[in-house]
């Protein structure tokens, strides 16, 4: 019975690989057309605020989609999840919602919110690599 079921799950985490290499390589296009399409426009070469937000946006958008197919290469090949990568896919996404952000149409409580955020997934994340180094030098 469990070998019925370490197989569909090897299954499922494969078909997850493939499915999100086709995503990122799709959205990597994207973002190349999008870009080439943008800098041609008049005035040639120059990029306009809300261009340079969305094509940042889209950028960080495919960068934790690579983070995230790491996450599942890993449990993959290793079956273990790395809880380190994780936070990084979560430390970049809250990145992306900052950088896109506009300061001024929003209420101070949110800011708060996501500045505790920030300060959470650091605090957790200095916590892992501290125990992961605690770990190797035992």
């Amino acid at each position: 019975m469990f070998n019925i079921l370490n197989f569909l799950e090897r299954g499922v985490t494969l078909s997850l690989i493939f499915l999100m290499t086709f995503v990122i390589v799709i959205g990597t296009i994207d973002l190349f057309v999008n870009l080439g399409q943008e800098m041609i426009k008049p005035p040639i070469g120059l990029l306009s605020v809300e261009n340079l937000l969305g094509i940042f946006g889209f950028f960080f958008t495919i960068l934790i989609g690579l983070e995230l197919l790491e996450t599942i290469k890993t449990y993959f090949t290793k079956e273990q999840i790395h809880v380190e990568i994780v936070f990084l896919v979560a430390m970049i996404a809250i990145a992306r919602k900052v950088i896109l952000l506009e300061v001024s149409k929003l209420d101070p409580l949110v800011l708060v919110g996501i500045a505790s955020i920030i300060i959470a997934l650091t605090a957790g994340y200095f916590m892992v690599k501290k125990a992961h180094a605690e770990k190797i030098s035992k």
